[in-house]
């Protein structure tokens, strides 16, 4: 679903930040070689990442759904000169993927990728994180958000991808469709948490910046 025409859409990529060229043939080889390639965070979205990411200057990152790599090069660009970005999927056909671009880039040594379930491999880290994105099965959420608030620094960031999940949160609900009732219950806890200050943006399916108080 596109929120505004394509024509805007591109008119705001002409005119933000240019693409690095890593990423942009990261971007091609999704779309050759993957599937479900509309995953990816892509031009726009990944120098919003970038720019929240030299704005907080996280020392510890943790993301939450890989896919191929894209996003969390984008959020290495604000990392501390000696930070880590600990990174979660469950797609073992992916990790090698990952690793190509991860070692093209100059933050290899500082990326550590975790295979598995999230919901088992986020309490093994002993670590608090500035800076959180999280971009996996939407069913788990409320589960991810639970457990890392704990792990949080104070003033640290939490964003939240597909928020806005197509439009359906604001559609008449199905009552199959747990992926979107789980995002909508998610929204309202974001907006009625009091440890967390948030904000919705309208950026391409929804990014939400979640402030730690």
């Amino acid at each position: 679903m596109h929120f505004i025409s394509q024509e805007l859409e591109n008119y705001i990529e002409q005119h933000s930040e240019k693409e690095p060229q890593l990423l942009a043939a990261l971007d091609k080889e999704t779309y050759q070689k993957v599937l479900l390639p509309r995953m990816l965070s892509g031009h726009f979205q990944g120098r919003v990442l970038s720019m929240l990411s030299k704005l907080i200057r996280p020392a510890n990152i943790l993301e939450i759904g890989t896919y191929t790599g894209y996003s969390a090069l984008c959020l290495c660009e604000g990392m501390q000169e000696n930070g880590i970005l600990h990174t979660i999927d469950i797609k073992e056909e992916l990790v090698d993927f990952q690793r190509k671009y991860f070692d093209k880039s100059i933050w290899g040594n500082q990326i550590v990728q975790h295979l598995g379930e999230a919901i088992n491999i986020i309490p093994t880290l002993d670590l608090k994180f500035d800076l959180v994105f999280i971009d996996a099965d939407k069913e788990n959420y409320i589960n991810y958000f639970e457990l890392i608030v704990p792990k949080m620094n104070k003033g640290g960031i939490i964003l939240s991808d597909n928020v806005l999940w197509s439009g359906k949160v604001i559609e008449p609900l199905q009552p199959n469709d747990l992926s979107t009732k789980v995002i909508m219950e998610y929204n309202q806890l974001l907006k009625n948490d009091p440890r967390v200050e948030t904000v919705l943006l309208p950026i391409r399916d929804g990014l939400t910046v979640s402030r730690i108080v």
